[in-house]
């Protein structure tokens, strides 16, 4: 048999949609029998989920199959695409934005310590008497840091904003919310297939086995002789 790939983090909540549909479809009948009453839902689907390596094997071709055309498309196009760089809208890789977002991150930084220490060197030196021409430098230099802080401080934020707009879509994508046609159909393949034969059968299995009458220990016991009667008379 072949062996369907490890289900993923991702697909478990597919999984657990595909069985709770199941779960409506095998145990919603006009007649519910006598192992639907003794196996309710939640001990179903507790099952199901403790085999659900076991179940997606039923459809492991079609798995097999959305993993790798998701893995696909989730592929940057690019082939110099790599940890330094930052894919584009269309895919193209724009190499050096890394850089960029590290010195929009430190500029506040580093201008706002500087700011600090040149601000308070300043206010020091004025507080002696007479006070030396180099606090006035200092404290003008001070507050150009303090200035630059302000703007780095914008600048991030605004970056921040960017990077978060441009995400969103990524996010959507992983969600399955606008994925390809052809992920959204290799999903509702698998879907289909892992309900029609892996955890339908799993569970009309678990029932069925449910409801078979339990053999009780003095039927499976060796039947003793009749004793004999002790009442009838004997010949003489």
């Amino acid at each position: 048999m072949t062996s369907a790939p490890h289900l993923l983090p991702e697909d478990r909540a597919d999984y657990e949609r595909v069985l709770d549909e199941a779960l409506r479809t095998a145990t919603d009948r006009p007649e519910p029998s006598a192992a639907a009453a003794r196996l309710g839902a939640g001990q179903l689907r507790a099952m199901a989920l403790d085999a659900a390596a076991l179940i997606n094997t039923a459809a492991a071709a079609e798995y097999a199959h959305l993993v790798r055309v998701r893995e696909e498309h989730r592929r940057p196009s690019g082939p110099s695409a790599g940890p330094g760089s930052n894919p584009g809208p269309r895919g193209e890789v724009t190499p050096g934005a890394g850089l960029g977002v590290v010195v929009t991150v430190l500029t506040p930084v580093l201008a706002g310590t500087a700011a600090v220490v040149l601000l308070l060197l300043g206010y020091v030196l004025r507080m002696v008497d007479p006070p030396p021409d180099v606090a006035g430098q200092l404290l003008s230099a001070g507050w150009f840091f303090a200035a630059v802080t302000a703007a780095g401080l914008l600048a991030a934020g605004a970056a921040l904003l960017v990077t978060a707009l441009r995400n969103h879509p990524a996010e959507a994508h992983a969600t399955g919310a606008t994925e390809p046609d052809e992920v959204a159909r290799a999903r509702e393949t698998w879907h289909h297939a892992l309900r029609e034969r892996g955890v339908l059968p799993f569970l009309y299995e678990a029932l069925a086995a449910s409801d078979a009458p339990p053999v009780s220990s003095q039927e499976t016991s060796t039947p003793h002789p009749p004793s004999p009667d002790l009442t009838a008379p004997h010949a003489d």
